[in-house]
């Protein structure tokens, strides 16, 4: 893929300055099957370069379908597009492109360049639902903040859209004899299920709930993101760079459990981020910065909580017994 790579830049060039839309098809159908060959090969860089030009090269391809259809109305897959000339002989079934991408392709091109270039740095595996529905989901987000500063007027509670949570499990060794020094009470003060469970949370009405839960206490995360009003929906793993302790297996990854409640949004289309992420192991229970980074990113206008935290966070309200 690195030969094709070298091109990316002259493939965006000849977009630019192209004013045919067969040929900014053209382009956009090579950087397809160029993506196609990226998956294959599992080069996620190229993937998202190409997914890049390929988004490019639909977006001027909508600029000109508009262009061109602006004095004869909505386009059907049939209907003729007017040539600079005046004839009348190329159709959307000539070209090569159906009616449901001539629509998103002038959607696309409807998008603010500004807009769409952040849009394509940001995404992990650039789409076109994605870039169209991006728009609407950030605005759903920054509806929802302004909801929720209200709702936490009215109430005179600060409430979150965000809640992020490390609970400090419980959990007894094997031995109370032998193993003590390794327990998670040696490090910081626990705390009973019950207790956990009896927290009240500020989260809002609509918000999302990132809760950290190590294998043998799942079962118990579950019951505290349910006691907290939260409905389970998907987590990750934190691959640790160390091997630790276990019953079963040696224990090697954390969960983070994600949990809504409302009407929260999910990321757009092509922003998620892998399921499996590897970071550093450090003191006993620190999490990484990499995951409150990576919900930073998900929700970056919504206000966030960080429970139990064991210091300050930046852009963040933190609560818990390490906390000053």
């Amino acid at each position: 893929m690195t030969g094709e790579l070298v091109h990316y830049d002259a493939m965006c060039r000849a977009i630019d300055t192209s004013y045919r839309i067969d040929e900014v098809k053209g382009i956009r159908d090579a950087a397809t099957a160029l993506e196609h060959a990226a998956r294959i090969a599992k080069n996620k860089e190229a993937v998202r370069r190409c997914g890049a030009v390929r988004l490019r090269a639909e977006r001027k391809a909508g600029t000109l379908l508009e262009q061109r259809t602006k004095a004869t109305g909505a386009l059907k897959r049939g209907a003729k597009l007017p040539r600079s000339n005046g004839a009348t002989t190329e159709t959307l079934t000539d070209l090569g492109i159906t009616k449901t991408q001539s629509s998103q392709w002038q959607q696309l091109a409807k998008i603010p360049e500004e807009t769409f270039s952040a849009a394509l740095a940001k995404a992990v595996i650039p789409t076109t639902n994605g870039l169209l529905k991006k728009p609407r989901r950030d605005q759903r987000e920054r509806d929802l903040g302004d909801a929720i500063r209200s709702a936490s007027a009215k109430l005179g509670t600060k409430l979150y859209g965000v809640i992020y949570a490390d609970p400090p499990w419980d959990l007894a060794p094997y031995s109370r004899e032998t193993g003590m020094d390794r327990a998670a009470a040696n490090h910081y003060p626990t705390m009973t299920l019950d207790a956990i469970k009896a927290i009240k949370v500020p989260a809002a009405r609509d918000a999302v709930l990132f809760l950290w839960a190590t294998a043998p206490m799942l079962p118990q995360a579950l019951d505290v993101m349910a006691a907290w009003g939260f409905t389970y929906k998907s987590h990750c793993v934190w691959l640790k760079d160390r091997i630790g302790l276990g019953y079963w297996f040696r224990s090697k990854h954390e969960l983070l459990l994600v949990g809504t409640r409302g009407n929260i949004p999910a990321p757009a289309p092509g922003e998620q981020m892998d399921s499996v992420i590897a970071c550093a192991a450090r003191r006993h229970s620190e999490k990484p910065a990499a995951f409150a980074e990576l919900i930073d990113g998900y929700f970056p206008t919504l206000e966030g909580l960080e429970m139990f935290a064991r210091g300050p966070r930046l852009g963040w309200a933190v609560w818990g017994a390490e906390v000053e």
